[in-house]
């Protein structure tokens, strides 16, 4: 392609980030929540002189991260604004990479290992005794499945989300089950699999263990023998 052919599709992109911004900051400036509708097609058209086109163009790639959500024969709402596009790219990205080495999966959980190990000490200070009751009860049938030969991923996913929720941060939530997911799918995808349940279920008491005794230290270290756990299994593939 000439310089002189790329010049309109320069423009074009250029036109559908303004769009996509327009809609953005009208989502912003109204006090827009997740599930309010948005404008419509005619009415975002006229308030900013585009065509048809260019405003689906642009609802598509907002659709894309989340911001919007395109009910067909609906209309147009506010998106639910989730980590689910930094989950989907970070998997792309990493399966990519696997065609050379692991180097990708090691650092989602290089970057895991480190979110984990500072928000565990917060959790470890105060956390509630009914959090430790419901982690219990997780564990409990972690071992159960464990005792069976078996994995159990979504206890995994459960144990995490339970760990930190007396820090009552939505953002921290969504970031975890991005990056849990990131991990889980490509291991699925490997065909990587737990060696030693029994195992995995001691680490995660351990570091239950920790919090009841509000023993922050501990708590940090038994997170990061939780992980030298994930990166052995990563290793071994």
């Amino acid at each position: 392609m000439s310089l002189n052919q790329d010049q309109p599709h320069r423009l074009s992109s250029r036109l559908s980030r303004a769009i996509r911004d327009e809609i953005a900051a009208l989502i912003l400036d109204r006090g827009l929540r997740s599930g309010d509708p948005l404008p419509t097609e005619t009415e975002l058209m006229e308030s900013l002189g585009v065509s048809r086109n260019s405003v689906r163009e642009a609802l598509k790639a907002l659709q894309a991260l989340d911001i919007v959500d395109i009910r067909h024969g609906h209309g147009t709402y506010v998106g639910k604004l989730s980590l689910d596009p930094l989950a989907d790219g970070l998997t792309f990205r990493v399966l990519h990479g696997l065609g050379s080495d692991m180097s990708s999966l090691r650092e989602i959980l290089e970057v895991r290992e480190a979110l984990e190990g500072a928000l565990v000490r917060r959790v470890a200070e105060d956390i509630p005794a009914a959090d430790l009751t419901d982690l219990d009860d997780v564990i409990a049938r972690m071992n159960e499945r464990a005792q069976r030969g078996e994995t159990f991923a979504e206890e995994d996913r459960e144990f995490h989300e339970l760990l930190y929720r007396s820090l009552d941060n939505g953002l921290v939530t969504q970031l975890l089950t991005a990056f849990w997911n990131v991990f889980h799918r490509v291991n699925h995808r490997l065909g990587v699999t737990d060696p030693d349940p029994v195992e995995t279920v001691k680490l995660h008491r351990a570091i239950v263990t920790a919090c009841r005794k509000h023993d922050v230290d501990r708590a940090e270290k038994a997170m990061h023998e939780h992980f030298r756990n994930l990166n052995a299994q990563v290793r071994r593939k």
